[in-house]
């Protein structure tokens, strides 16, 4: 790494798609405030398709987004595809300006704690998660390889979903399960979005002024995925999501909590297979099971037009969203603020209204004016008496898994 090196390729790859942006760690036109710029940041999706599609937005140069259609074959194509699209703008790959490339890998048990340079020892261990994380892993490590071939000289680190939750105590991590059976097969509550998680705990308390040392968070991120937890000073001390990305809240096609015994009536009773029950409980349930959709905006749009079966829908996600935000205040004791983040925490004030509706004794209100008001910066929602503070802070994962890379190559 040359001295002028302060770029960060992040790289995000999914079974069929890759995600990336390319930062500028120490540009002084920081656009969020971090000190770090986006230079460009696009996608690749349908990887393997006929149907393949690049979309590519130069940042730095101010530029219109470039789509290009037509079939990509694999991973190793995509990243070539993408290499080609930054050096039409001078930021190609071979640039001495690039520092380190960051992946973000969703399972890293418990052996990976902080973002780690990958060699072969850490790529095994990778692969060894596979099958607590068999529709991540898999393509993270393509990802990897694909990177390590095209840059061989270039660190490349790996920044885990599940890490941020490595500091949960054993009390909160572990099922209450024969410990044997548990430890033989890696079964505990491990946690994901964990960069989602440190990053908006931490801007929360920058938002209300204090060190995240000194403040308690109730981290609420909503997407299609969504996942909850309870941050003492700066540290995970509970979250929503266990073993899988299943466990937890409503979420727009998974169920979220249910009861373990379902799976075997289903078995026994409806003679659905493993798979069958695996492909209903992740892909066929939450929003999209209880009304046909999991897009948070068409199912108020049905609610505004009184549809039953929406509303009931949004009544079961806030219930259980309620619940989460309820237990840990349990768990914290003392909460200074509770964070909406994600694309339906971020966007959907009904929902923030809705989840934050009658925890007043709890010392939680929502202004409905403040709610109102769409922004992309952090702010609170929260009246000026509330004991606790409401916030919307946008989550970035991307800067995120850029300045957890930067600091450890530059370290």
């Amino acid at each position: 790494m040359t001295a002028k090196a302060t770029r960060v390729l992040v790289l995000n790859s999914g079974s069929s798609s890759l995600k990336y942006q390319l930062l500028d760690m120490g540009d002084a036109r920081s656009d969020n405030g971090s000190g770090a710029a986006r230079l460009a940041v696009g996608l690749v999706e349908r990887i393997g398709e006929a149907t393949s599609r690049l979309a590519h937005t130069p940042l730095a140069a101010g530029g219109a987004t470039r789509e290009t259609t037509g079939p990509i074959a694999d991973h190793q194509a995509a990243l070539k595809a993408v290499a080609d699209e930054l050096a039409t703008d001078g930021l190609g790959l071979d640039s001495p300006e690039l520092a380190a490339i960051g992946h973000r890998v969703v399972h890293g048990g418990l052996k990976f704690t902080a973002p780690t340079v990958i060699d072969d020892a850490v790529l095994k261990e990778i692969e060894r998660l596979v099958p607590v994380a068999p529709l991540h892993n898999p393509a993270n490590i393509t990802g990897i390889r694909t990177a390590q071939a095209l840059r061989p000289d270039l660190p490349q680190v790996a920044v885990f979903d599940t890490a941020f939750h490595t500091t949960m105590p054993e009390h909160a991590a572990r099922y209450a399960i024969d410990v044997a059976t548990a430890d033989a097969h890696r079964i505990r509550r491990y946690g994901f979005h964990g960069t989602s998680h440190a990053y908006v705990s931490r801007r929360t308390a920058e938002l209300l002024g204090k060190a995240p040392e000194d403040i308690n968070v109730i981290v609420l991120h909503l997407g299609n995925g969504a996942s909850a937890s309870a941050v003492r000073g700066g540290r995970c001390v509970d979250t929503s999501m266990g073993l899988t990305p299943l466990e937890g809240l409503v979420m727009g096609t998974r169920s979220g909590d249910i009861d373990p015994a379902v799976t075997f009536h289903l078995k026994r009773v409806a003679g659905m297979s493993a798979d069958e029950i695996d492909e209903l409980l992740n892909k066929k349930s939450g929003l999209l099971g209880l009304c046909g959709d999991n897009d948070m905006r068409e199912i108020r749009r049905r609610i505004d037009g009184g549809d039953e079966r929406a509303a009931l829908a949004f009544d079961i996600y806030i219930h259980r969203l309620k619940k989460y935000i309820g237990a840990y205040t349990a768990v914290l004791g003392k909460v200074d603020a509770v964070t909406f983040t994600a694309g339906v925490g971020e966007n959907a004030a009904p929902v923030r209204a809705a989840a934050v509706a009658g925890l007043e004794e709890l010392g939680m209100a929502v202004d409905a004016s403040l709610n109102a008001v769409r922004s992309d910066e952090p702010r609170l929602i929260s009246p000026d008496y509330a004991r606790v503070a409401v916030a919307v802070v946008p989550t970035d994962e991307e800067l995120e898994i850029a300045q957890q890379t930067y600091a450890l190559v530059t370290a």
